[in-house]
């Protein structure tokens, strides 16, 4: 009994990490590079991957280990660096969660036709309702559990409606006609920026999975969550691609949506919107959960209504939006910041690794510390490419 509990706490922050990822941008972003890159952004898909594997099992590796919260270890590392991370964290996690209740009031709208506003207000309540019961965690494993699985499930069916040029697809994943660095790091950014490689990792130590013991679980589940955001990924570019490959025009004002109606009618439009409704949901709760882990462990009165502050985050994003719809300038201005925060908080962990006081007797692999830099350095690089072309942004 004890042991399908494990394994079901293991697969829950897999699909909580990987349905925090699958978002409103995540469906919007795939299907404009697949539109720009053409088969060409299979390559995107396969090194974005690579990246986010080798961020992620790091990351999750040396929170077991260390058997502490990302903000703690930082502030290990060098006083006061947590508060910084936390600060990135929370202010990232609460600007895309406004975009993710965005996401969730133009899923409702596709399937009951009202209004977005109305929409985004009810699947506020909605997740609000999750973390109210008693058995919050385990609602919430099995809340990203399901949707995770109706979402791919969909996608599948979509997939193979749409007809894509499977052959050429593999192809040119391993010889692009083109290289997008910028596609790359949106991609990176949206799978493993942020809140998001935090989400299951954090979920792990809060079940007591944790310690040099349960290294081989931590990692089965950190490689799990990668993988199906990525399978998520590869079937939507299949989708898109079978349509951009038959000429098919993209609605610039919802290029996801038109993907799905041309491939298969008003059923496929309002697939889109029950995927586009599960994707933001759950990404509502992964960013809720997530940003108060890493204040909790500041207070020991947030720690004891973390509940309550939960609810409290899902509330203002929700009021946000629905009084002053998507503030567009702040998600382009975080989106910058949340490049930034990946190479930031990988490369605390990174330092950290190597601190007894922190992980005692534990040896972090050589190679995965040298994965792990080449990392940080290429996304800081890029990162700080994306924040000095997304501010100026602001002020056209």
């Amino acid at each position: 009994m004890k042991t399908q509990s494990t394994r079901s706490i293991i697969l829950g922050a897999a699909f909580l990490m990987a349905t925090s990822a699958i978002g409103p941008g995540f469906l919007t972003q795939t299907t404009v590079f697949t539109d720009k890159l053409l088969a060409s952004f299979g390559f995107v898909i396969l090194i974005s991957i690579i990246i986010d594997i080798g961020a992620q099992t790091n990351i999750w590796r040396i929170l077991a280990v260390s058997e502490k919260k990302a903000q703690d270890i930082a502030n290990e590392v060098l006083p006061g660096l947590g508060y910084f991370l936390a600060a990135l964290i929370v202010m990232g996690g609460l600007a895309f969660n406004i975009g993710n209740i965005a996401g969730a009031g133009l899923g409702t709208n596709v399937l009951f036709g009202v209004s977005p506003e109305l929409g985004a207000l009810l699947s506020g309540i909605v997740a609000i309702c999750i973390f109210l019961v008693r058995e919050a965690g385990k609602v919430m494993d099995r809340f990203a559990q399901v949707m995770g699985f109706v979402m791919i499930a969909l996608m599948v069916y979509v997939m193979f409606t749409a007809q894509p040029p499977y052959g050429e697809a593999v192809v040119k994943t391993f010889v692009p006609d083109t290289i997008d660095l910028l596609a790359i790091v949106t991609l990176v950014g949206g799978t493993v920026g942020g809140y998001i490689t935090f989400a299951g990792g954090h979920r792990l130590l809060d079940a007591g999975i944790k310690g040099k013991s349960a290294l081989p679980q931590v990692t089965k589940s950190s490689v799990s969550a990668i993988g199906i955001a990525s399978i998520m990924r590869i079937f939507l570019f299949l989708a898109a691609l079978g349509i951009v490959s038959q000429g098919l025009a993209l609605n610039p004002d919802n290029p996801a949506a038109s993907v799905f109606q041309h491939a298969a009618g008003d059923v496929g439009y309002k697939i889109f919107g029950v995927i586009m409704w599960a994707a933001a949901v759950t990404s509502v709760v992964g960013a809720a959960y997530t940003s108060v882990s890493f204040i909790r462990t500041f207070s020991s009165f947030i720690d004891k209504n973390a509940k309550w502050f939960i609810v409290g985050f899902i509330a203002v994003s929700t009021i946000i939006f629905v009084s002053i719809g998507q503030p567009v300038k702040i998600l382009v201005l975080v989106g910058s910041l949340n490049g930034l925060i990946l190479p930031v908080a990988l490369g605390v962990m990174l330092v950290a690794a190597h601190k007894v006081k922190i992980v005692g007797d534990y040896k972090h692999p050589i190679w995965m510390t040298i994965f792990g830099i080449i990392i940080v350095i290429a996304m800081a690089i890029m990162g700080g490419y994306t924040l000095f072309n997304g501010i100026p942004q602001l002020f056209e």
